[in-house]
């Protein structure tokens, strides 16, 4: 589906994960942003166009797919945001990187900052990160005095190894901080960048093609049912396993999700 063609009565049709009287939550493919898209369309303004309002309880990048919730009145947004600045939010996202060689288990601990072009970078020199690997958990953090004189957002990446193939590795992550292009940046700069994202590749940002990166569950308390935990998945598509190869098909993907803890 071009950039041009989104269709909002298809898309949600299509991509409709859980919907009541308070919520809307969808299986967003890659390619749309959520909203605020300045040339192009987005989510928010594709309803809006079509008579439906929503308001997002959180975002998602453009060229992440996955799970996405929005509120249907701001009655109800402003509950599910404080769950989400709370960190009460259960978040998990599928991810195959453009590596081998990492941890069956990693904690990344590096801030955040904004730099030229309004670009998110780690908030220290490349060379400055550090790294050590005790048994099977792997650690990448900073030392104080090698952060930069900026304004930094203190992040937190978890994640756990599922497979490694002969030139990619599936992971699933779990961001405890929700900062912007977290998960991505993190896993760039500590040498294990998203297979396709166009942040780092320039074939992929000029060629459009999809970013392995997925919103894969979404937990959070719905008092508007007596509060109960709403626990949300999208599967993802047979494609984003192909990367893998022969050595994980899609069937074997599935299984090993099945069984595997987040982190």
């Amino acid at each position: 589906m071009g950039t041009t063609d989104w269709n909002w009565r298809d898309l949600r049709a299509s991509s409709l994960l859980a919907e009541d009287a308070a919520i809307l939550a969808l299986d967003k493919p890659s390619g749309i942003s959520v909203m605020g898209e300045r040339h192009d369309t987005d989510i928010v303004e594709l309803a809006g166009e079509a008579g439906e309002r929503l308001f997002p309880v959180h975002r998602i990048d453009k060229a992440t797919s996955g799970v996405i919730l929005f509120a249907k009145d701001l009655t109800r947004h402003g509950g599910l945001t404080r769950q989400f600045n709370k960190r009460t939010v259960d978040k998990a996202y599928l991810v195959v990187t453009e590596s081998v060689g990492l941890p069956d288990e990693g904690t990344i601990e590096l801030p955040l900052s904004v730099g030229r072009k309004n670009r998110v970078r780690i908030a220290a020199p490349r060379e400055a990160i550090r790294s050590e690997r005790e048994g099977r958990r792997g650690r990448w953090w900073a030392a104080e005095e090698d952060l930069l004189d900026t304004r930094r957002y203190p992040s937190t990446t978890l994640f756990r190894r599922v497979y490694e193939g002969a030139r990619h590795s599936l992971l699933v992550a779990r961001p405890v901080t929700g900062r912007r292009h977290q998960i991505r940046v993190h896993l760039a700069w500590t040498g294990h960048p998203v297979l396709g994202d166009p942040l780092f590749d320039r074939a992929a940002a000029q060629t459009g093609s999809r970013t392995f990166l997925h919103s894969w569950r979404l937990g959070f308390d719905a008092d508007w049912r007596g509060g109960e935990r709403l626990a949300l998945e999208a599967a993802p598509s047979d494609a984003f396993f192909a990367p893998l190869g022969d050595g994980l098909p899609a069937g074997k993907a599935r299984a090993l999700l099945a069984d595997v803890r987040v982190p």
